[in-house]
């Protein structure tokens, strides 16, 4: 088939390589953001998907927003089969999702319909889930509620986080397309979402994940691994942002010194090789932190560094 993706970050960059390793498919052209300003001089650098179908040769098409304009019109202009998404970050209009033959299909990191929006990832882990997975979808419309042709399961580990987790989807969802590609081109139709168990899973932005100090233990260590590296659980420390980038839950039967197991919710307290923070049920342990301005390192190295004493609280 002759195809377009569309796609950004990392996570879509194995799908990309996997359809040009395809002898059975061409992509012609690669629909993806336009460059974004990064680093301290705010310099303009591609996508990881812009640079890698730069690297392979391919056309690319950079827009903010396909729905008008010259982004619209060199999408509709391809002579095209079928257009695969994943982690595109924009919504494709009526008359281009009709445009190919075969439509189009989105690899998406959950278990549909749960999770459906932008961070499926990060919700399911900070909802506790037990499971997740991937899905490929035909695209309509309404987001992310197409009949679905394919899925898999994966476990979430206790101690995994999010960018851990869409890393390892990223690799082991990609077969997923293009099987989903065979069952179209052998006439196999999807099945429609159910109506039942749908939940959204809208973008977080670094206001909605300040730690509830009082919270449980391990409501905090859901939070932390669910945003992490990105953007990143976060409270106070001396008026300024610090986050909380890796726990570790400790179970019921846990031995911890005194002056850990009465940590007040928000006390830090260090051993000779641990760091926690009290919370509203048990301490939880912080294996990496980031202190405002500073580099993400070991929560234990940290607090020798910063000479943590018994008043030392995050707020």
């Amino acid at each position: 088939m002759k195809l377009l993706f569309a796609g950004t970050p990392d996570v879509a960059v194995p799908t990309l390589t996997a359809l040009v390793d395809d002898p059975h498919h061409e992509v012609v052209a690669v629909l993806t953001r336009p460059d974004a300003a990064v680093g301290r001089h705010r310099t303009p650098r591609p996508c990881p998907v812009a640079k890698a179908a730069e690297d392979l040769g391919i056309r690319v098409i950079k827009a903010t927003s396909v729905k008008s304009g010259e982004g619209h019109d060199a999408v509709a202009a391809l002579d095209i089969d079928a257009a695969v998404v994943v982690a595109y970050g924009g919504l494709i209009p009526t008359d281009l999702l009709a445009a190919p033959k075969h439509g189009w299909i989105n690899l998406h990191f959950s278990l549909l319909p749960r999770w459906r929006g932008a961070a499926p990832v990060q919700r399911a882990i900070m909802a506790g889930d037990e499971e997740t997975g991937a899905c490929v979808f035909q695209l309509v419309e309404d987001l992310d509620a197409g009949p679905v042709y394919r899925s898999m399961t994966v476990p979430i580990g206790e101690t995994v986080t999010a960018g851990e987790l869409l890393d390892e989807l990223a690799q082991t969802a990609t077969p997923l397309v293009t099987q989903t590609l065979e069952d179209i081109d052998s006439g196999i139709e999807p099945t429609p979402q159910s109506s039942e168990g749908v939940t959204t899973a809208p973008q977080i932005h670094p206001g909605d994940v300040r730690i509830d100090l009082t919270a449980p233990a391990e409501e905090i260590d859901h939070l932390v691994r669910g945003t992490s590296p990105t953007p990143g659980a976060w409270a106070e420390l001396d008026d300024k942002r610090f986050k909380v980038l890796r726990t570790c839950h400790l179970g019921p039967d846990a031995t911890v010194p005194d002056t850990v197991a009465t940590a007040q919710p928000g006390q830090l307290v260090a051993t000779r090789k641990q760091l926690f923070l009290g919370t509203g049920s048990r301490p939880l342990e912080l294996l990496q932190v980031q202190a405002f301005g500073k580099k993400a390192m070991n929560g234990a190295d940290w607090a020798r560094g910063a000479g943590i004493d018994a008043g030392t609280r995050l707020r």
